[in-house]
């Protein structure tokens, strides 16, 4: 986790009523975020906030605000792959785009790495005018993404949701309030995809999703439900955590099967229960979700910098 300068760099202009006058220290632009300045679109670079499996995020200043600059990683140099589930339905520019996408020539690798930057800031600007709880897109060029700086109470950087420990009724809230923004997602027609933990920035406010680059059409991709249901379930693990009654619920089937039937609404109470119909058993399927759980879990182990 990077420190932040004693005062809070969200709040250090001196022409802000209340602010701490105290001087911000700037490091040298990286060679991508050197255009933007010189083109007006952000002033100066403050420090690298994180950096992380597709993307190295910095905190940027323009004029009194400050904002995070993402800068998206190239495919060589990710660990997180765009995997087919993901991609899948996609809408791209053009059909030569598409034929040379599914061929992987040159210009098809460029075209994919463009639609997988560009999914994420599509996904950020349709929730944010659905009312998720995402960071405000501001901009996006050159494959640095322009976004607000999620905050906490001090005016620092807001932590993720794993490097903070809950008191059971925490636990609770929290847990109740991301649900609510899954089902406003799932209203907007889209699938994180990738939600967990490691995704989630405790904010002054409550808890702010970020990362949707791997974000997924509900209604085009086959594999929706799927990633809904992991979605949720990490939620239920984390929670469980520091409130173990949420481990006995099921809000995932419950909240995919309205949804289904055309029922979901923000506005609907949700139960946390759910009666699965019996029938034969999806081999396949099963096979799936354990290789999931097994690659998310060798993800989580990389986040941690944990040994295998």
């Amino acid at each position: 986790m990077f420190l932040f300068p004693a005062c809070s760099i969200a709040t250090a202009d001196a022409s802000r009523p209340g602010a701490t006058q105290c001087k911000i220290p700037f490091m040298k632009p990286p060679a991508r975020l050197q255009s933007l300045i010189e083109e007006g679109l952000i002033d100066t670079v403050v420090r690298q906030l994180m950096s992380g499996k597709e993307a190295t995020v910095y905190v940027v200043r323009r004029a009194n605000e400050t904002w995070c600059a993402k800068i998206y990683k190239e495919a060589t140099q990710r660990s997180f792959r765009q995997a087919v589930d993901y991609t899948e339905n996609r809408k791209v520019k053009n059909s030569r785009q598409a034929r040379a996408m599914a061929k992987g020539t040159r210009f098809g690798r460029e075209a994919a790495e463009a639609a997988w930057q560009s999914a994420e800031v599509d996904a950020l600007y349709r929730l944010a005018d659905a009312g998720v709880r995402v960071p405000k897109p501001h901009n996006f060029i050159e494959g640095v993404l322009l976004m607000e700086l999620v905050t906490d109470a001090a005016g620092d950087a807001a932590p993720r949701l794993n490097d903070v420990t809950l008191e059971p009724a925490q636990a609770r809230t929290h847990h109740a309030t991301l649900l609510l923004e899954v089902v406003r997602m799932l209203c907007a027609g889209v699938v994180h995809g990738d939600l967990s933990e490691f995704n989630i920035l405790l904010g002054v406010d409550g808890p702010v999703i970020i990362d949707l680059p791997q974000a997924v059409d509900a209604a085009g991709n086959q594999h929706a439900q799927r990633m809904l249901l992991r979605d949720v379930n990490n939620l239920r693990s984390f929670f469980g955590q520091f409130a173990p009654e949420l481990l006995q619920t099921d809000y995932g089937h419950e909240i995919w099967d309205l949804y289904q039937r055309g029922l979901l609404s923000p506005e609907v109470t949700l139960s946390g229960r759910f009666t699965h119909k019996k029938g034969a058993v999806n081999v396949s399927g099963v096979l799936r979700e354990i290789g999931d759980a097994q690659a998310e879990e060798a993800a989580r182990r990389l986040r941690q910098q944990l040994p295998r």
